[in-house]
């Protein structure tokens, strides 16, 4: 029997955990803050009763059916939509860009054909061949117009940077429609947990091998005690930043509260540079299936992110990913860890991916333990 050790108690550390405990192992898992759940920790604000995404919205999407069955195992998840609104220009669209939004945005009555030669023949940039920056790739996509009124402005609280500084590949995650469907995501597989994140978490974690420590600093003097360490806080944080620190955005959330109805959907973003925040949040429309006199809501702020804060979203450019690939050859040569998640191998992972890569690494690791082998640093590339 092994004794292991997972840093964290978001999904990664709980559903590894949670595999080599059924697998005869005992594992302690420990947690700076005061709950489980890592950033999609929710909780009912005893108020108004509204289960609160407390660091932000997650909304479950998968097309991958083992996770799917996974979470399900742990908590009833209820059909949900995402289905998200913007206001720009004094006027309030439908996102993701659909031919609604065409039709409204342009003022035509335009068929699905009609509205892509449209796009394609007198708004997309044709002139740029193969896009480098997200801005090229908007231009190309969608035109100006669009780009402007949509991306531009959006782009450019979350990011804090002008779009001609990103890379492509950003805007790549976002489609665009030629018919009506206002579902954000394509997935097979959409839905919230019917009584939140946390009491799923808390359930997988709930294993008489499992040992939960929350308000429990790790340092790394502690790793000698375990036979193996996952390890799923910033991969900078483990070295103790001595090559200097990766890069991230954070968020800042103005909770506000209100009687009725604040905005008649969960998210709606604001895209023009005038207004301060991104987006509002409105937190009881998550649980459709629930009914609240009062709300709950959050104006999201995005900024760069200092030493304290909460780190939401690797930045990922030209500098990080060199800064990026010498903490990878300093955590190829640690004894003992392996780096998971989000923070662990610093890219931006939905939470059906963060569980898909933890059940494989959790499979991957018991096949190393049985043949004796050295498990690696990391079980997923990060660059």
């Amino acid at each position: 029997m092994g004794k292991y050790l997972m840093v964290g108690a978001g999904l990664s550390g709980a559903v590894i955990g949670r595999h080599l405990a059924e697998a005869g192992h005992e594992v302690t898992v420990v947690d700076s803050r005061s709950h489980v759940g890592g950033n999609c920790h929710t909780e009912r604000d005893p108020d108004t009763g509204v289960m609160v995404h407390v660091y932000g919205p997650h909304i479950f999407h998968t097309d991958d059916e083992e996770v799917w069955e996974y979470v399900n195992a742990y908590e009833r998840f209820l059909p949900y939509r995402n289905r998200v609104k913007a206001t720009t220009g004094g006027a309030v669209y439908s996102l993701p860009v659909n031919l609604h939004t065409i039709n409204q945005f342009f003022g035509k009555t335009l068929r699905p054909d009609e509205a892509r030669d449209f796009i394609v023949n007198e708004q997309a940039d044709t002139s740029i061949d193969d896009p480098q920056t997200f801005e090229e790739q908007a231009m190309r996509f969608v035109g100006r117009d669009l780009y402007e009124a949509f991306f531009k402005g959006y782009t450019m609280k979350q990011w804090g940077c002008h779009p001609s500084e990103l890379p492509a590949s950003i805007l790549k995650r976002l489609p665009v429609r030629f018919n009506y469907d206002d579902n954000y995501f394509f997935h097979r597989f959409q839905g919230m947990p019917e009584h939140g994140y946390t009491a799923m978490v808390e359930r997988i974690l709930d294993h008489p091998a499992i040992d939960v420590r929350l308000q429990t600093v790790f340092s790394r003097n502690q790793a000698g005690a375990y036979d193996h360490v996952f390890y799923s806080g910033p991969l900078d944080g483990w070295f103790d930043y001595e090559l200097g620190r990766l890069g991230y955005r954070t968020l800042d959330f103005e909770r506000f509260t209100c009687d009725g109805d604040y905005q008649g959907c969960a998210v709606m973003n604001y895209g023009e540079v005038g207004v301060p925040y991104t987006r509002i949040t409105e937190h009881k429309h998550f649980a459709p299936w629930e009914n609240h006199a009062g709300s709950v809501c959050y104006r999201e702020f995005s900024r760069a992110c200092d030493p304290g804060d909460i780190p939401y979203y690797p930045i990922r450019q030209v500098a990080e990913k060199a800064l990026l690939q010498d903490y990878v050859a300093l955590a190829e040569g640690a004894e003992g860890v392996s780096f998971v998640g989000r923070l662990g191998t610093y890219r931006y992972l939905d939470m059906d991916v963060t569980i898909r890569e933890a059940l494989d690494t959790a499979r991957g690791f018991l096949g190393h333990v049985q043949a004796g082998t050295r498990p690696p640093a990391f079980f997923v590339a990060p660059l």
